[in-house]
């Protein structure tokens, strides 16, 4: 089954085709010296020789037309119809000029005897150029008939008259009569056979067929016999020159198609490498239809465990043999690609099952909801199997209906088999189709994946697939665990992108730090320590707990971190560990909100404490401080000391910024009243402050 007779690779190399250019020019150059040197030019006369040759080489064009002309009703193609019509016309011209040879069957050669075999062949050179395009016109199929017919009439018509020596085609022609017929015809054909063979040659580009490369051939040396006789002299070496030429062309073709069928074992594509374009891409198609249709049956079969379908198969490819000529070899060699391909494409879904399991290990989702996805994942890859997840809870090993696509409760023999691989965390066979594989979390039996088919055990290819598939999704669960655990870490204390963050690059959060430009919140309650000596403890503790709760969901929105309570103390920052170039903005934004929160939880008590917040932006030393055990993510430096003493002198709901923190907002509109050059505490320099209002037209 053969679109096209590929050659190695190494046929494009620049050496095969040069030497097969050469090869093609040696005739031409062995012509050219025998006209050249007229001494060298000797006549041989043997009729015999020359009626055998002739009549072989007539023979082996006829059989290679039929041959190719077999293939075009075949295939329905166009080009191999006229690419027959090529050897068959010249076949029967050179036959009546077998014939015709002087001392056979006529006395003396004539005119058929002289001019056949150049009729013939440029008759040939028409059907070459006219099967030279990449889709020549169905018009010639269609009259496929009609066309052979009048080509048969008219080669019956010259072997006819030239054997009965009928006028025209009686008598001996004169040189000049020669020159007169030979040449016109000469001039004619061989640009017809170029055209041809360069047509051939860009369709070998595309395709490297054997067969294509001798169609090319024969073109060329029927261009070069074509050209040869009316140089060459009656009965001397130089017309000789023009049989063998003929005789190698067509015993090319038959060589390489002989190659062809001793590799494929069958006639039926030996020709289809030289077909168009059309049928080149038809035959694809329908290879790849059949294939498809023996894929489709091991398919069915494997899915519902029918052996009667075997029978569809062996329908199938007995048809396909009918069809493509194909041997019992050939049709054996493609059911079982049939049944691999098949095999692959199913192994291939359960990878792409196990890939889009793991795909899952890299989202934030709830526990239940990563296990049903992976469920459906499961059941999808691996088709017509039951599948059930079971989960370790409260030391024992429960089967949830939701994880599980089967209603109906585990088997004996299955839940003592789940049971036996949460015991040896190894795959157990349950004796009837199923496997059960176990699910680890952190080296602890934390739950089974259960599969069972009706069609037989699981073999060792099976087994090590699922050993795999289990083995992702104990990872996928351990993942989802391990997020649960950091939401309920990470997430208290810092906004979602910081923990993000360090979840993306854990050296984030090695000991150390780095100098780092950043913006520095603090904010203080004011009148606390008066409220706190009317007030029960616990009232305290529910007071700092809906403060501190309002002003972090502030930060968080904007982006910070928080780092840490002290009292009724909060510190915040921006910038770090995440960077954030419009970290002045994020700041102030956060300050103003964190304001309007605790004014409307203090709505209904007046005396109840106030936030005052500074802000002030600088570069500071951002990183983890402590021990291996436990540290604390900070950042130190004059930039953070200002922020907390611009909080200092802060009045109750109101933000200080300071003036690098200002300059920082940039364009952003900024309602702010200048408070001068202040003298902090522990600093020698004055420092620049201002209240912050509002900022991009948002009221304070």
């Amino acid at each position: 089954m053969t679109v096209e007779g590929y050659e190695p690779a190494t046929t494009k190399s620049l050496a095969r085709p040069l030497v097969w250019a050469f090869h093609m020019a040696l005739p031409l150059i062995g012509l050219w010296l025998l006209v050249a040197q007229p001494d060298l030019d000797v006549k041989w006369l043997y009729q015999g020789a020359h009626f055998a040759l002739v009549a072989a080489a007539a023979l082996i064009s006829t059989a290679v037309g039929l041959l190719v002309n077999e293939a075009a009703r075949r295939r329905g193609d166009a080009r191999l119809f006229l690419v027959g019509l090529v050897f068959v016309s010249s076949s029967g011209f050179l036959l009546m000029h077998a014939l015709a040879t002087p001392g056979i069957f006529l006395a003396q050669d004539n005119p058929g005897f002289e001019f056949g075999v150049s009729v013939g062949l440029a008759l040939s050179g028409l059907f070459a150029a006219l099967s030279a395009p990449r889709r020549p016109s169905p018009v010639f199929l269609r009259h496929g008939r009609a066309i052979r017919a009048a080509l048969l009439l008219v080669m019956l018509a010259w072997g006819a008259a030239t054997l009965l020596e009928v006028p025209p085609l009686a008598g001996r022609p004169t040189q000049a009569q020669v020159d007169a017929l030979l040449w016109p015809l000469t001039v004619v054909g061989v640009p017809l056979f170029g055209y041809a063979a360069f047509r051939c040659f860009r369709d070998y580009q595309r395709r490297y067929s054997v067969v294509l490369l001798s169609v090319l051939t024969a073109h060329l040396l029927l261009a070069e016999a074509l050209l040869a006789i009316p140089i060459g002299h009656l009965w001397h070496l130089s017309w000789w020159l023009w049989h063998l030429l003929m005789l190698l062309g067509f015993g090319y073709v038959a060589y390489s198609a002989h190659i062809q069928y001793r590799r494929e074992g069958t006639s039926a594509g030996l020709f289809d490498g030289v077909g168009s374009e059309q049928t080149i891409a038809r035959l694809r198609g329908e290879y790849g239809a059949a294939l498809e249709a023996l894929v489709t049956a091991m398919r069915r079969r494997e899915s519902l465990d029918n052996p009667g379908l075997t029978e569809e198969i062996q329908l199938i490819s007995a048809g396909l043999a009918a069809r493509f000529g194909l041997t019992e070899g050939q049709t054996a060699v493609l059911g079982r690609a049939a049944e691999a391909l098949a095999g692959e494409r199913a192994q291939l879904a359960k990878l792409h099952t196990m890939v889009g399991i793991g795909q899952q290990a890299s989202v934030i989702l709830a526990e239940r909801e990563l296990l049903e996805q992976s469920l459906a994942r499961i059941t999808e890859g691996f088709v017509n199997h039951s599948v059930r997840i079971g989960l370790v809870t409260d030391g024992r090993l429960r089967f949830p209906a939701n994880l599980s696509s089967q209603l109906t409760e585990p088997l004996p023999a299955e839940a003592d088999a789940c049971s036996r691989a949460l015991g040896t965390r190894a795959p157990a066979d349950d004796g009837a189709g199923g496997m059960a594989l176990p699910l680890v979390v952190k080296g602890r039996p934390a739950g089974v994946l259960h599969l069972r088919r009706a069609w037989g055990r699981f073999d060792q290819r099976d087994t090590a697939l699922l050993e795999s598939l289990s083995a992702q999704l104990s990872v996928t669960l351990e993942n989802a665990r391990l997020y649960r655990q950091i939401d309920g870490l990470f997430r208290q204390y810092m906004s979602p992108d910081v923990a993000t963050a360090l979840i993306a690059d854990p050296a984030q959060a090695a000991l150390g730090g780095a100098q780092v430009e950043v913006t520095a919140l603090f904010a203080d309650l004011r009148g606390f320590t008066t409220f706190s000596e009317r007030v029960t403890p616990g009232e305290i503790v529910e007071l700092l707990n809906r403060y501190f709760a309002a002003a972090t969901k502030e930060v968080l929105a904007e982006g910070g971190t928080v780092v840490q309570f002290v009292g009724d103390a909060m510190m915040a920052l921006f910038n770090a560990p995440v960077r954030q170039p419009d970290h002045p903005a994020r700041a102030a934004r956060a300050a103003l909100a964190m304001q309007d929160a605790i004014a409307a939880l203090a709505a209904d008590d007046p005396e109840a404490p106030r936030f005052r917040v500074g802000v002030n932006t600088g570069a500071a030393l951002v990183g983890n401080i402590g021990g291996e055990q436990l540290r604390n993510f900070n950042a130190m430096g004059d930039a953070v000391n200002v922020a907390a003493r611009l909080q200092t002198v802060a009045q109750p709901g109101t933000v200080v910024i300071g003036e690098s923190t200002y300059r920082g907002l940039g364009e952003i509109p900024a309602e702010v009243t200048a408070l001068g050059a202040l003298a902090l505490k522990g600093k020698q320099d004055e420092v620049r402050a201002f209240v912050l209002h509002s900022l991009g037209g948002r009221p304070a």
